[in-house]
């Protein structure tokens, strides 16, 4: 004989209500758990105990990923099959759900930061946990990318500046040599000044001179003189 269908209602026992509920809540979490394995469907599952308490389950490690895509469709859908303005039903429950992801995504933040966590199951905490470990990895990957892309600008600068450095050596040697020539030049030019010959006038034997030989030998000199360039000449003429 088989089994008559049984009436569905609510349960009155509010001890019997929990026990059905910690039973129906494990069996759907285990069945949802299924199709997402077997059929390889995105599941997201959202559960809210008479308490209050939620409890949740998806087979994407980001549920968040799959409200959004959700909420994609029903815009999609709403754009093409809008509601009735009039229909204050439609706007009730946009509300409801609206309310229902700001608060998984309020419990989620508080998990993150390590919070209210006493009540997650193994599961749970090990899904917390992947989900931290991979966004630590992406930071850690833009943390390198900045880093390197840093030491890159310091080394180009680096570069840059050695040789602004170089070529204003250069410059100093140059202008360095260009003071030791001028320098040499002008040593040469002394030496080539004092090493020329300079007419003396001999005295006579008995050491006078006479008024005729003084003028003579005052013609030749001041001829001498101004056959000799003036940058040649002794100081003193």
């Amino acid at each position: 004989m088989g089994r008559g269908k049984v009436e569905l209602k609510r349960i009155e026992n509010k001890i019997n209500r929990q026990v059905t509920f910690s039973k129906r809540r494990t069996g759907l979490l285990k069945k949802a758990q299924e199709i997402s394995v077997l059929c390889d469907a995105e599941v997201a599952l959202i559960v809210f105990s008479p308490k209050g308490k939620l409890f949740n389950y998806s087979s994407d490690s980001c549920m968040e990923r799959i409200l959004e895509r959700y909420e994609r469709y029903s815009y999609l859908d709403k754009q093409l099959n809008p509601p009735d303005p009039s229909s204050f039903g439609s706007w009730t429950l946009e509300q409801a759900k609206l309310k229902a992801r700001l608060e998984v995504l309020q419990k989620n933040q508080k998990h993150y930061m390590g919070e209210d966590i006493d009540n997650l199951s193994l599961k749970e905490l090990q899904n917390l946990e992947q989900q931290l470990d991979s966004a630590l990895k992406h930071i850690r990957i833009k943390r390198n990318h900045l880093m390197n892309d840093s030491i890159s600008q310091l080394q180009k600068r680096d570069k840059l500046l050695q040789e602004q450095v170089n070529m204003l050596a250069k410059k100093v040697n140059e202008k360095e040599k260009a003071h030791q020539v001028h320098e040499t030049e002008a040593d040469q030019q002394d030496c080539d000044l004092n090493s020329m010959p300079i007419l003396h006038i001999g005295a006579s034997s008995n050491g006078s001179q006479t008024s005729e030989t003084a003028a003579r030998e005052t013609e030749v000199r001041n001829q001498f003189v101004v056959q000799i360039p003036s940058w040649l000449r002794p100081t003193g003429e």
